[in-house]
C-alpha cells in the first residue's frame, strides 16, 4: 500500500477535480475534446462519471480501511484498480475508433489503463 496509496490519492483526487471542473465548465476550450459541443460526445463524456466516481470511492475507501487495519482494504483496492484500468481502456478504445490521436487525451488515459496492471497481479496472488 506504500506506493499504491500515492497513486490512489493522485488518481482519485484528479477524477473528482476533473468532474468538478467539467461540471463548472472551467476547462479552456482549446483543451476540450474534439467536437465537444456535440451532444452525443458530451453524453459519452458524462457516461464516465459513475465509473470514475466508483474508482475514487473505492480507492479512498481502501486507504481508509488500510489506515484502520481492516484487511478488506485489499478488496476495495483491487476493485479500484480494475475500474481504473477499465476507465482508461474505454476512453482509449473510443479515441482509437474515432481515429483521434490527441496526446492530451491519450496519455492520461493510457496511464489509467496501464498503472493498475502493475499492482493487480499482487492482489490476485493474495486472493
Amino acid at each position: 500500500m506504500k506506493s499504491l496509496r500515492y497513486f490512489f490519492l493522485a488518481v482519485d483526487t484528479s477524477f473528482i477535480v476533473y468532474w468538478l471542473i467539467t461540471a463548472l465548465q472551467i476547462i479552456p476550450v482549446q483543451y476540450l475534446y474534439n467536437d465537444y459541443r456535440n451532444e452525443i460526445l458530451v453524453n459519452w463524456n458524462w457516461s464516465f462519471f459513475p465509473l470514475d466516481i466508483a474508482v475514487s470511492s473505492t480507492g479512498f475507501c481502501s486507504i481508509y480501511l488500510h489506515q484502520k487495519g481492516n484487511n478488506k482494504w485489499k478488496v476495495f483496492a483491487l476493485i479500484s484498480l480494475i475500474l481504473t484500468s477499465v476507465s482508461g481502456l474505454q476512453a482509449i478504445s473510443y479515441w482509437a475508433l474515432a481515429k483521434d490521436f490527441d496526446p492530451t487525451w491519450w496519455l492520461p488515459n493510457l496511464f489509467l489503463l496501464a498503472y493498475p496492471l502493475f499492482f493487480i497481479p499482487k492482489f490476485m496472488k493474495e486472493l
